[in-house]
């Protein structure tokens, strides 16, 4: 899929973010409102993604430590959060909103090129990291990654690889994998999905070789025995996944599917120190903690400019994989 036709894809779900935008100053109604009083987390995506699920789980960790008095999630979805982040940046001032961002979006943005970016909005924090694997059926003939990677040299073209949307952390990875093991990533066989459940069928189908996928999509088909997980990208080794990483066997590809949050272009000084200690007060919950162990998220708290910083390093190494991938 080109980036045209990505760009044909944004208009084509335009009019389910004019809904969303409905829907977000709807929530906004009944005068001038406090972060507080009243917040409003935007997904910018469907209900029952990952997007959904981190504002759900945030909503419910700032209900139960009493930290706003109303919280809502409102969905945007569209075009791996750019429909969303495009809403957002015209709301110009609204300290009563938070939006969730994450590692998708900045792919999104470079392969949307839509004239939207998130240097539109203003970062407050990173919170969770998942992170993706590498898997192949159970009864494939790769059982370890240098056995993968030996047969991706040899012919890139017929080594497909599933996963999810162009742009996803699944894409990128797959691209630079790709490149710190020799291959050149626009040479990539890489098939997007648009739901881990039919990149997870394509593979046990046969249809693609392997795949890339978030560990957490697939931790029960490994665990079942119908997976066998060869690598994932996390820097060091999980608690209690006994799967390797990609960089102690030699391969130099650290990727982390981040969420965070942003606050809306505008909002500065009190107000936005008001939604930073928001977030401090609610990532110390009971129920936040919970929230981290039961999806398996890694704790990355970051604010600030250290926030700002690695967001800018994200933005540049992204747009280095995806002209690599020739997108």
């Amino acid at each position: 899929m080109s980036s045209r036709t990505v760009k044909r894809t944004i208009l084509g779900v335009a009019a389910a973010g004019v809904v969303g935008l409905a829907l977000v100053n709807a929530a906004s109604d009944g005068g001038e409102a406090t972060a507080r009083a009243k917040l409003v987390l935007m997904a910018p995506a469907a209900p029952g993604g990952g997007w959904d699920g981190f504002a759900r789980e945030s909503q419910q960790a700032i209900k139960a430590g009493g930290i706003s008095n109303n919280v809502q999630v409102v969905n945007v979805p569209g075009a791996g959060g750019t429909i969303g982040l495009g809403q957002f940046a015209q709301m110009e001032g609204r300290s009563d909103m938070l939006m969730v961002t994450g590692g998708v979006m900045v792919g999104a943005v470079e392969l949307a090129d839509s004239g939207v970016s998130l240097d539109q909005v203003q970062p407050v924090a990173r919170l969770a990291d998942d992170y993706a694997a590498l898997v192949v059926p159970a009864d494939s003939e790769f059982q370890t990654l240098d056995d993968f990677i030996e047969a991706w040299k040899q012919d890139p073209g017929g080594t497909s690889i599933s996963g999810g949307s162009l742009g996803s952390i699944d894409h990128l990875l797959t691209g630079l994998v790709a490149e710190e093991v020799g291959i050149d990533p626009a040479d990539t066989n890489y098939i997007a999905y648009s739901g881990g459940g039919e990149a997870l069928t394509s593979m046990l189908s046969g249809t693609t070789v392997g795949g890339m996928s978030g560990y957490n999509e697939v931790a029960d088909q490994v665990e079942a025995g119908m997976l066998r997980a060869l690598a994932i990208s996390s820097e060091e080794r999980l608690p209690g996944v006994d799967v390797p990483t990609f960089k102690e066997q030699g391969v130099d590809a650290v990727m982390a599917n981040w969420r965070g949050l942003a606050a809306a272009p505008g909002v500065e000084g009190e107000e936005l120190t008001e939604l930073m200690e928001i977030v401090d007060e609610y990532r110390q919950t009971d129920e936040w903690k919970d929230s981290l162990e039961r999806n398996s998220w890694t704790d990355s708290y970051m604010v600030g400019d250290e926030f700002e910083a690695f967001l800018e390093d994200e933005i540049e190494r992204t747009q280095e994989i995806v002209e690599g991938l020739g997108l």
